[in-house]
C-alpha cells in the first residue's frame, strides 16, 4: 500500500504513517550544521519570527541548501543521521543506492527510524551557484540579496521571500505570519514581494495592495 502523502495529512494520521517531530530550533539548528561548509538558511516560520520577534508555535525546523550541495550534505551527515527524499513520487532513503533528488524536492532527518524527525531541509535550486526561484525559475539573485544574517549569527531567508512562498498557502500560520510581517516590510521590500507574487499570480491581492 503506497501511504498517503505526507503533506494532505492531520497531525494524528502524520505520525501514524511517519512518526513525530522533535524538531531543532534556532538554539540548536548552528552546532547540527557546525562543519558543513557550504551556504545554509533558515526559512519558514522561524525566519519570519527572527524578523517579525513575534513568537508562535513552530511545528518543525526547515532550513534550505542549494541544490548543487546536495550530495555534499548527504556525505556531511554520514552515519550519524537518516536522510529521507521527500518528493509528489517517492518517499525513500536519501544514501548511496538513492543519490539522484530534484532540485526542488527536500529531505527531511532523522537519528533511525525508531527515532522523530529533527529536520526539514528543502532544496533551492541553483544556476550558477545563485538562489532560483522554485516558482518561477527564470527569477534568479545573489543569495546574499535573499537573506540577512542576524545577530545571533544564524543566516535567514528575507521576510519578503518567505512570504512570497506563502502567498500561496491558506494555512492559519501562513496568514497569522503575513499578518504580523507584511507591516514591517520597507518600501523596498514591498515592492520585492509585490512584483514576485505578480509574477506567480497576477490576480494574488497582495499585488493589488502592497
Amino acid at each position: 500500500m503506497q501511504p498517503p502523502a505526507a503533506g494532505h495529512l492531520p497531525p494524528e494520521e502524520f505520525t501514524r504513517w511517519y512518526g513525530g517531530w522533535d524538531p531543532l530550533d534556532p538554539t540548536s539548528i548552528a552546532e547540527f550544521m557546525d562543519g558543513f561548509d557550504r551556504p545554509w538558511w533558515i526559512i519558514g516560520g522561524w525566519s519570519i519570527e527572527a524578523f517579525t520577534g513575534v513568537a508562535r508555535p513552530h511545528e518543525d525546523m526547515d532550513i534550505s541548501i542549494l541544490s548543487s550541495d546536495a550530495e555534499a550534505f548527504r556525505r556531511f551527515l554520514g552515519d550519524r543521521w537518516t536522510p529521507w527524499n521527500v518528493d509528489e513520487g517517492w518517499f525513500r532513503p536519501f544514501d548511496a543506492r538513492f543519490t539522484d533528488v530534484r532540485p526542488d524536492s527536500q529531505v527531511w532527518i532523522r537519528r533511525d527510524a525508531r527515532s522523530p524527525w529533527v529536520l526539514d531541509v528543502p532544496f533551492t535550486p541553483g544556476t550558477g551557484g545563485r538562489w532560483t526561484n522554485k516558482r518561477h525559475l527564470a527569477h534568479t539573485e545573489e543569495l546574499e540579496d535573499v537573506t540577512w544574517v542576524r545577530t545571533d549569527g544564524l543566516r535567514y531567508a528575507r521576510p519578503e521571500v518567505t512570504l512570497m512562498f506563502k502567498a500561496a498557502q491558506a494555512r492559519a500560520k501562513d496568514q497569522r505570519d503575513a499578518e504580523v510581517a507584511l507591516p514591517l516590510l520597507d518600501a523596498a521590500a514591498r515592492r520585492w514581494l509585490r512584483d514576485a507574487v505578480a509574477r506567480l499570480s497576477p490576480d494574488h491581492p497582495w499585488v493589488r495592495e502592497l
